[in-house]
């Protein structure tokens, strides 16, 4: 199982975006996550389409986009076209998860299955041979720096147990509150795609990555 850093630019200083993209690959990080808000099932609204436009051509890394939207049936075509390369989409916000799901992966694109806090990890069970990865939200969507909910160590534990269970190769990212200081907590229960954001990009998002990095590669 290869294990995976996904900075996330909502908390980079987009003033020097550019500039902290790269010193985040090159200290190792093989994912940039990005988080599209609609202002409907989150309440506050991020970015679109052309800021991924705009910078998927500067980066080899791989283009993740969390979409926290309502109805995101509507919007992926949209985000292949922009240049992403994966695309999550919410459990919660889907009318017909399995229509959503397809129309990833009808797109070329990997296709991600994400839940909120309050939702039970038995709930992504049916779509787990339709997925590449779940993402475990460990904070409530919508904002950044909230910390994290230590009862999503146990949901992580049961998915991964139900991954295996299945016999499959499906991919766990976590998204929110972690740190350095709690990082081998989630690894250590099953996840292996790690979503940071103001723990990369507050201080040296170079050196930040590194030691992220450091750790990840002894659970390889």
């Amino acid at each position: 199982m290869e294990y995976i850093l996904a900075p996330s630019i909502l908390a980079a200083d987009f003033r020097n975006l550019g500039q902290e993209m790269k010193k985040t690959e090159e200290n190792g990080a093989q994912y940039l996550h990005f988080d599209v808000m609609d202002g409907m099932f989150v309440p506050s609204i991020s970015f679109g389409m052309p800021v991924l436009a705009s910078i998927h051509d500067v980066t080899d890394q791989v283009m993740d986009a969390h979409l926290m939207v309502q109805d995101p049936i509507r919007y992926i075509e949209a985000f292949q076209k922009a240049g992403a390369d994966m695309i999550t989409v919410h459990l919660e916000a889907c009318e017909d998860v399995y229509a959503a799901l397809g129309k990833i992966r009808e797109s070329g694109l990997k296709a991600g299955l994400s839940i909120c806090p309050e939702t039970e990890a038995d709930a992504v069970r049916p779509y787990l041979k339709d997925v590449d990865m779940i993402l475990v939200m460990c904070v409530h969507p919508g904002f950044g720096g909230q910390k994290f909910i230590p009862e999503s160590l146990d949901k992580i534990r049961k998915i991964r147990e139900m991954i295996q269970e299945e016999g499959l190769t499906v991919d766990i990212q976590v998204d929110g509150g972690i740190y350095l200081s709690n990082v081998r907590e989630v690894l250590d229960a099953g996840a292996n795609v790690i979503v940071a954001g103001s723990a990369v990009f507050n201080g040296d998002p170079g050196e930040n990555t590194k030691n992220f990095m450091e750790i990840l590669r002894t659970y390889e």
